[in-house]
């Protein structure tokens, strides 16, 4: 179960609430997964304009979240995350900083345990775009590098990726109509040899989105989005995993602009 709340105090400053009781995972070596019952309340203040925008979250279980996105001029952009918690070694923060040309986008990223990345995608003719990333780890001596290829039409988007850490990810997505759209991907880890394949639909009907998946793990999961009233939609959703033996269903409603 949970529950938000935010109201708006004026037109830039919000606070928010929510409460969450449920379980949380925890991973197995044997095929069913692990839940351990949970509940927390979190509190949250906003505050959002058109050039900076500042979100923060504390938990009662003691860990403080925080975002930052900061537009410092027209194509240059700066965003922060940042988590502090009582836990050794589980706090981080990380700084992006993004840089849109004309016709390519760059990002450099800068984290706690001497985390470096950087990342470039230039377009090359209307339709393609081609790029790569690197990354280093310094705390964990680890270290990678990508490259990315994306086509697109009116009517597709195609997006391949293949990078040394060992994954190989493919993805497409067709627009039927209007309102019907088909999506499929696959990932492909040649070191540890897993491999996931999963195909979705996104339907807009006037009053209602339905969307859902199914993939090759067996794992099949549906959203129901309806619109009852002005400022009142109904949500319903569930998720099926036959492998885990695990098995989810939920409602909600949402109140409000």
């Amino acid at each position: 179960m949970r529950f938000d709340f935010t109201k708006g105090l004026n037109q830039k400053f919000s606070l928010s609430h929510s409460v969450m009781m449920g379980p949380t995972e925890i991973p197995s070596q044997s095929s069913e997964t692990i839940k351990i019952p949970t509940a927390h309340y979190e509190f949250g203040a906003n505050f959002i304009d058109p050039k900076l925008m500042l979100f923060g979250r504390v938990l009662t279980d003691g860990r403080v979240n925080a975002r930052l996105k900061c537009d410092l001029s027209e194509n240059l952009t700066m965003k922060g995350n940042a988590q502090l918690t009582h836990e050794p070694h589980m706090s981080h923060g990380m700084v992006n900083f993004d840089y849109k040309g004309s016709d390519y986008r760059t990002q450099f990223q800068l984290g706690n345990g001497a985390l470096f990345g950087a990342s470039y995608i230039q377009s090359v003719s209307p339709h393609l775009s081609l790029g790569g990333e690197v990354f280093w780890a310094g705390q964990h001596r680890k270290s990678g590098i990508g490259y990315a290829a994306r086509y697109n039409t009116d009517k597709m988007v195609a997006t391949g990726q293949v990078a040394s850490t060992g994954m190989v990810a493919l993805s497409y997505v067709q627009k039927i109509s209007e309102k019907v759209s088909l999506a499929s991907d696959f990932m492909y880890n040649y070191m540890s040899r897993d491999v996931t394949a999963s195909f979705g639909y996104d339907y807009i009907l006037r009053q209602c989105r339905l969307r859902g998946k199914i993939d090759s793990n067996g794992c099949v999961a549906a959203l129901l989005e309806e619109r009852l009233n002005m400022g009142l939609n109904f949500i319903l959703s569930a998720e099926i995993d036959h492998r885990k033996k695990d098995y989810k269903f939920g409602f909600g409603l949402t109140v409000g602009e």
